[in-house]
């Protein structure tokens, strides 16, 4: 998970209706998400050659309240990967930005260190998110930047002036592998737009790995008024 701050004004026409901005000690920020999905079941059938399969995601950190209490979610601005019907399900059925392209995964241990990468191909060109970690995870500690990023349990999206999709993503507090280097390289501004190119030239304020674990995704509800679902 590398991590930049941005301008809150680029992320305004991304922003789903009765959300607002979540912010980490007043920054608001965007993370580039390489994930690997493994044994993954769609209503509890598994989809034969669509179980395991990288992911590179951009995303960003809203709140919605309800009933008086905030509920702090994510935004995918885009999703990538390697398979077509995966691209055409998730954009089809659940209204997502999913896109396919070439992909790549890299996992293996040398003595102490933990390496991971995703790259994806684009425009001819090997995109990448690489770190080198340490072998041995480390607890999540309170009120760090890695528990605001990854410690946000539902998934807000976009579905017009009126409505927003809403749905809660449950899994444990993960474990965090400590980064000793990293190697980014990825056209922002291709894949993402305009007002994204600069990220390509910034370093992230914060890259770190997560342990991961099984995950469960509920079904999504729409949002058409402040605490009112359908």
């Amino acid at each position: 998970m590398a991590n930049y701050p941005v301008d809150p004004l680029i992320l305004r026409p991304y922003l789903p209706a009765y959300t607002e901005l979540d912010d980490w000690k007043g920054e608001i920020y965007v993370s580039l998400v390489g994930f690997m999905f493994r044994q993954v079941r769609v209503k509890g059938l598994r989809v034969p050659y669509h179980t395991d399969f990288p992911e590179v995601n951009l995303r960003f950190y809203v709140r919605h309240q309800q009933s008086g209490q905030w509920k702090r979610g994510v935004v995918f601005i885009n999703e990538l990967v390697p398979k077509p019907a995966i691209t055409w399900v998730a954009n089809t059925l659940f209204r997502e930005h999913y896109r396919t392209l070439p992909m790549r995964y890299d996992d293996r241990t040398e003595g102490e260190t933990l390496r991971v990468g995703y790259q994806w191909k684009y425009r001819e060109r090997w995109n990448r998110l690489t770190v080198d970690a340490e072998a041995v995870p480390a607890v999540l500690e309170s009120g760090s930047k890695e528990e605001f990023i990854t410690e946000h349990f539902w998934g807000y999206t976009s579905m017009g002036p009126a409505y927003s999709g809403e749905y809660e993503v449950a899994h444990p507090r993960w474990e965090i592998h400590p980064v000793k280097g990293h190697d980014i390289s990825c056209d922002f501004g291709g894949l993402y737009g305009k007002a994204f190119a600069g990220l390509s030239e910034q370093a992230p304020a914060s890259v770190f790995l997560a342990e991961g674990s099984p995950v469960k995704v509920y079904s999504k509800k729409r949002i058409t008024f402040p605490d009112t679902y359908s």
